[in-house]
């Protein structure tokens, strides 16, 4: 079963015609300003790639991937659930140097994903990724990125609320910082999702680190695969949303893994038949740079700077017959 929240008394601060201008203003406008802070440029990137290739990104490692065949081609394919691999391949192919990035508009399919008011099983985001040198492996360079998005947030809301006065919340650029072990001993009693909604509704703009490794409560704050975030230089960035009265996951990054990182997480994973491919022989033998990188939901985007409290106000998707009914009984218009 579904899950959908509507606010008592909810209504749209911006009709349909003005939410598409606001979509495509939103979407500009952050855009621009999160290639300056990262210093990244656009290039294009696939829909789709080979299934045994080793590139799709493999989530949680239980959600099943979109794949079919091909007339004339015998190799089967599959949508991509992320460009996490991906990226790191394609900085190797065009030659980035350290200090230089590439980000992209990714458009996947999870077909496994719950729908519900954040959740669609049509993904949209930008995926970015950065080259860095040895000695940025660090939390604090990590931080600062984190700092750099945040603030691209921010002067991308103040811009949009300029043309639609409408627009009233207002988004803490200052990120609060936590580990998800500080977390768990912060919140014993609570479950991951509930310590995310408590240290944001407290702090309004949150990343939390570290996640994928298992916390002293033997449990994982969250899943991640073991072979692309370093589980010890990673984490989510979380803000508040008044229309919601919740906290938004806006985007998922990392440093990623280098060869002792991949070999430690690829074990505790039980994953170490993933060395065959050949994405991972080149992190353990060196060719692929360091980098850092992440992805940026644009629809959830756009919801925290619009003010929606669905994210099929702000995307156009499919959804249960039940959902879609409930929302137009109630007045909530999907696109």
């Amino acid at each position: 079963m579904y899950q959908l929240i509507i606010p008592q008394d909810y209504k749209s601060a911006l009709d349909l015609r003005d939410t598409q201008r606001a979509i495509k203003l939103c979407k500009d406008t952050f855009e621009r300003r999160l290639a300056k802070v990262l210093g990244l440029e656009r290039i294009t990137a696939p829909l789709m790639v080979w299934a045994d290739s080793g590139l799709n990104d493999d989530l949680n490692g239980v959600e099943r991937k979109v794949h079919f065949d091909l007339k004339e081609m015998n190799n089967e394919a599959e949508i991509v659930q992320s460009l996490a691999k991906w990226k790191r391949m394609a900085l190797y192919r065009y030659g980035f140097e350290a200090g230089e990035g590439l980000y992209t508009d990714m458009n996947a399919i999870r077909r496994d994903d719950s729908v519900d008011n954040l959740h669609s099983v049509f993904v949209d985001q930008w995926d970015w990724e950065k080259v860095i040198l040895p000695e940025q492996r660090t939390e604090e360079f990590l931080e600062d990125t984190v700092r750099r998005i945040a603030h691209a947030i921010y002067l991308a809301q103040e811009l949009v609320k300029a043309d639609f006065p409408a627009l009233t919340q207002n988004i803490n650029q200052n990120v609060y910082f936590i580990s998800s072990q500080e977390l768990e001993d912060k919140y014993p009693g609570l479950t991951p999702e509930q310590r995310e909604i408590e240290i944001t509704r407290e702090h309004k703009t949150v990343f939390i680190k570290q996640i994928g490794g298992v916390l002293k409560s033997g449990i994982r704050h969250g899943g991640r695969a073991p072979d692309y975030d370093d589980w010890t230089l990673n984490g989510d960035l979380f803000v508040w949303s008044n229309a919601l009265d919740t906290a938004i996951e806006i985007s998922s990054m990392g440093v990623r893994v280098d060869k002792t990182a991949l070999e430690k997480q690829l074990k505790a994973a039980g994953s170490e038949d993933r060395l065959k491919f050949d994405y991972h022989k080149s992190i353990m033998d060196g060719t692929l740079p360091l980098t850092i990188g992440g992805g940026i939901g644009q629809s959830r985007l756009c919801m925290l700077i619009l003010e929606k409290v669905h994210i099929g106000e702000v995307q156009a998707s499919i959804w249960p017959e039940e959902m879609a009914a409930e929302c137009k009984e109630k007045g909530l218009k999907l696109l």
